[in-house]
């Protein structure tokens, strides 16, 4: 299992948090100190805290869920794309439409309109426009694809969201926890964790430090995507179970383990007269044993 070791986190200043006069008190847990007007976040309790949510997000990609990738700040845009695209999950970068989760249906609406753009120009039937509609068309599709280029191939709303900064990204977590979504984010010192269900202490302002836990976060979605593809694999390769038929009137005793027995005149195909005969074997009807 990959995980984050404290010198990892050092060097990549995941350790600074805010200024001291900008804080959350919710977030004193995991502070170890100050310094010079700086918030020193506590790595211990960083280091375990990922731990959980690293192996929180391989169990649910096993599942087959998907993780959507949220980081709109421009020291986050570069590695929530190149990560998020790695690891084969979804993303947006550039900004956060309000109901991309409680109103996915609508934003499916806009998808589906940039789906249908990049195939007029893969096929060529956009030149078939007039020059000013072309590059009017041809601006709407650029604009699609800065805002949801990331989830175009996303069907359905996302098992987790992995957020960089919540603070910013405040409406991201509100939708997500509107619709019982697991939230997974690093959490600077000016945040809120209650309203995340992992939390990750930690910078969400350096690049560094933001493109080593988004790359870790990445590692657990395929590693967990990994294993449901082995799964699945394995399924497919077993095949449709299959039954031998017991030919009817044949029963075979499971408690003993004994041979087939065959029933040579059954009651119920022989019609009543043969129950009625069953019953009282002599013609008078009278009993042998008195």
């Amino acid at each position: 299992m990959s995980v984050i070791s404290m010198k990892q986190l050092l060097e990549a200043g995941v350790h600074f948090g805010h200024q001291t006069r900008r804080w959350n008190p919710k977030m004193k847990p995991f502070i170890f100190g100050a310094r010079n007007g700086i918030y020193i976040i506590d790595l211990q309790r960083t280091v375990k805290l990922f731990r959980q949510a690293y192996q929180f997000v391989v169990n649910r990609a096993a599942s087959g869920d998907t993780v959507l990738f949220v980081g709109t700040k421009r020291q986050a845009q570069d590695a929530i794309r190149e990560e998020a695209q790695r690891c084969g999950m979804y993303f947006i970068n550039h900004r956060w439409l309000g109901g991309m989760l409680t109103n996915f249906k609508t934003i499916k609406k806009g998808i589906d309109r940039l789906k249908e753009l990049d195939a007029m120009v893969a096929d060529g039937s956009i030149n078939r426009f007039p020059k000013k509609e072309i590059l009017d068309l041809q601006r709407e599709r650029e604009k699609l694809e800065i805002n949801l280029g990331g989830i175009k191939e996303m069907g359905r709303v996302p098992g987790i969201v992995f957020v960089v900064d919540p603070h910013k990204e405040k409406i991201a977590v509100s939708e997500a926890n509107r619709l019982g979504i697991p939230v997974v984010a690093i959490v600077d010192t000016n945040c809120d964790p209650d309203v995340i269900d992992h939390p990750i202490p930690g910078n969400d302002d350096a690049i560094r430090a933001i493109r080593l836990v988004t790359s870790k976060i990445a590692d657990a979605c395929a590693e967990g995507r990994q294993r449901y593809d082995e799964v699945s694999q394995a399924v497919k390769d077993k095949g449709p179970e299959t039954y031998e038929e017991v030919p009817a009137g044949q029963i075979l005793s499971t408690e003993t383990g004994g041979p087939v027995v065959e029933i040579v005149n059954p009651v119920s195909d022989a019609g009543p007269d043969a129950e009625a005969q069953t019953q009282d074997p002599r013609p008078d009807g009278k009993n042998d044993r008195t």
